[in-house]
């Protein structure tokens, strides 16, 4: 009887010790499930490219910039201009159409692919104050005072006018607000394209303004 006793008692210890050297091997003994489904997927930010001839039958094709995965994306839009308007009308309707674009919600595969704006509606542009006051030809003055867009809708604002023909032949944009205060000349960089919510597009005086 007190071989069987003494036999008993050196086979419990094998048990934690068995549990303790798997717990070294990094291995857990679990009754619950550890399936938490797929990693998540990146959002693309790309679309497939829409029928340019179709475009061109709503208006003239353009480009805006909207916001994705934190940056400035092209997205392909059209604007209708009247046949006949000159240059300097020609430049203001362009980038009404353009604004209009911007303030509209995306459409519906862009919102799944990611696609935002920070530019809000009700938003008008007009052209330069009346001749005499210095202001260049290629003024575009707009309903709300540039400083009080956020820095990503003035971004957007700055990068797709310059990639228009509201452009200089630089692609600088003249921009101003709704009162007498002098416009600024401001241009579209890579930095502000890779970060608009920080990088506020860089600005200069206008001569003569």
């Amino acid at each position: 009887m007190t071989t069987v006793r003494r036999r008993g008692a050196l086979r419990w210890p094998a048990v934690p010790l068995l549990a303790l050297l798997l717990a070294g091997c990094g291995i857990r003994s679990t009754q619950v499930p550890t399936d938490f489904g797929p990693a998540p997927s990146r959002v693309p930010c790309t679309l497939s490219g829409p029928d340019v001839s179709t475009q061109a039958s709503r208006g003239i094709p353009v480009q805006v910039f909207l916001l994705c995965s934190g940056q400035l994306v092209t997205v392909d839009r059209s604007v209708r201009v009247p046949d006949g308007a000159t240059e300097s009308a020609r430049r203001v309707l362009v980038a009404q159409g353009l604004l209009d674009e911007l303030a509209g919600s995306p459409s519906t595969p862009e919102q799944q692919a990611g696609y935002t704006t920070d530019v809000r509606g009700g938003m008008t542009v007009s052209g330069p104050r009346p001749r005499g006051t210095g202001e260049p030809e290629d003024t575009l003055r707009l309903s709300t005072p540039p400083r009080e867009l956020t820095p990503a809708a003035l971004a957007q604002l700055v990068c797709t006018f310059s990639d228009s023909a509201a452009a200089q032949d630089d692609g600088s944009v003249v921009l101003g607000g709704p009162d007498a205060t002098a416009p600024r000349r401001y241009q579209c960089t890579s930095d502000v394209r890779s970060d608009p919510g920080r990088k506020a597009p860089p600005s200069t005086a206008v001569d003569g303004a």
